[in-house]
């Protein structure tokens, strides 16, 4: 018997049956593996070890691939909130499944919680058997999001090293015109998604932001806002291990003449609107004191 559970992980986790049989596989092995439940058939001619909660099975299974906002998910980017699951199509594709459930055919183009992309030949021929390119999927997250989403996005991809500038400046030219002023407004030192939501924020409301500030040579404030402002995200599983050094960090904030506010990554997420009056009131207090 061949392993064809090994095969399927080493392939990715998803691989297509001509996949297998090159690799030695037969169709006893194959129908064996799904019985034992080592692995399933995510679509016909498809097997997998991935859960199928898993959104690459979801994709598969409808037919395609993951795209958009749906791929980014999957790479653990920075993403807010819940999305459909976006899924790239070729041109030609036919016989498509419902995201849960192979046997069941999908009729029409609208499906709650499911985005379908038909694209060309070009895109089809880059990425994985589960996802489309990543820049690919980059150029559709900036047409298809939020324009804050959409930042969010390209500053992790940058910030981690998943594409470079000449990655960026090519994503940039292929959005249409009135798209492309995103490119002034992504910032690779960016270091989490709330300080990036925060940052486009406190940019869109008219004040100067600069990112990742060195106050002398120990410490970096998150966002430095209208020159007198120090603003500082804390996300909960970090900041639990480092509450002195973050009280250390304020005291010399403080003392440096700025402003400090410190806020949670969930106040950022679902209390915007507060933190945004305590931002304005902050800068209205250094610009009266000034005066």
């Amino acid at each position: 018997m061949r392993d064809v559970a090994g095969m399927v992980a080493s392939l990715g986790g998803m691989a297509q049956k001509q996949q297998l049989v090159a690799l030695g596989a037969r169709d006893l092995d194959l129908t064996g593996s799904v019985r034992r439940n080592e692995t399933r058939r995510a679509r016909q001619g498809w097997y997998t070890t991935l859960p199928d909660s898993d959104p690459r099975v979801s994709a598969v299974r409808v037919g395609g691939r993951l795209t958009g906002i749906s791929a980014i998910i999957a790479l653990g980017g920075w993403v807010l909130a819940r999305h459909p699951l976006h899924v790239s199509l070729r041109d030609n594709a036919a016989r498509l499944r419902t995201p849960w459930n192979r046997h069941i055919r999908i009729k029409g183009r609208r499906i709650p919680g499911l985005v379908l992309r038909w694209d060309d030949d070009d895109v089809a021929r880059r990425g994985s058997a589960t996802s489309v390119d990543l820049l690919d999927a980059l150029v559709r997250v900036v047409i298809d999001e939020e324009f804050e989403t959409a930042v969010a996005a390209l500053d992790w991809a940058l910030h981690f090293g998943w594409i470079d500038w000449m990655d960026f400046d090519a994503i940039i030219s292929r959005l249409p015109k009135r798209l492309r002023k995103i490119q002034h407004w992504v910032d690779a030192n960016c270091e989490s998604l709330p300080e990036s939501l925060a940052r486009v924020r406190i940019r869109q409301a008219g004040y100067d932001v600069v990112s990742q500030v060195w106050l002398g040579d120990q410490w970096r404030i998150d966002l430095v806002i209208a020159g007198c402002v120090g603003f500082e995200v804390d996300g909960k599983a970090y900041h639990l291990e480092t509450f002195e050094a973050d009280r250390s960090k304020d005291l010399d904030i403080a003392a440096s003449h700025l402003h400090n506010i410190r806020v949670s990554a969930n106040q950022v997420f679902n209390e915007w609107p507060r933190v945004m009056r305590a931002i304005e009131a902050a800068i209205a207090d250094r610009s009266t004191a000034q005066l």
